[in-house]
């Protein structure tokens, strides 16, 4: 069963550019990852000023293998440039959650 992990980033609006621009460096960064499945990165349109870190993983196992390794400490330890530091953003959670359904357009 897949599972979904949603790093919700919260930090003030004058730093979302340069936080937007990391993750363009993290190309690359977890796609050739066994069990990696889908990213995306959410902007904030009203509300909030909370990013969502959007990632699918085959399993709890793939993320928690990509979790305690190499690339994962590459990306959030400064070397990846992917996560706003700490003194950039006032919050930091993890949410998870399993697939329960799913769908795509017809004919994909």
């Amino acid at each position: 069963m897949s599972v979904v992990k949603i790093n919700v980033v919260t930090m003030p609006e004058d730093k979302w550019a340069r936080f937007e621009e990391r993750f363009k460096g993290r190309a690359g960064a977890v796609e050739s990852t066994p069990g990696f499945e889908w990213f995306e990165l959410l902007r904030p349109v009203e509300g909030t000023d909370s990013y969502l870190v959007y990632t699918r993983w085959e399993s709890e196992e793939a993320y928690q293998a990509w979790q305690s390794g190499q690339d994962f400490d590459r990306a959030h330890e400064g070397g990846g440039d992917t996560l706003a530091p700490a003194a950039e953003r006032s919050q930091n959670h993890l949410w998870s959650y399993e697939v329960v359904e799913s769908a795509s357009p017809k004919g994909s």
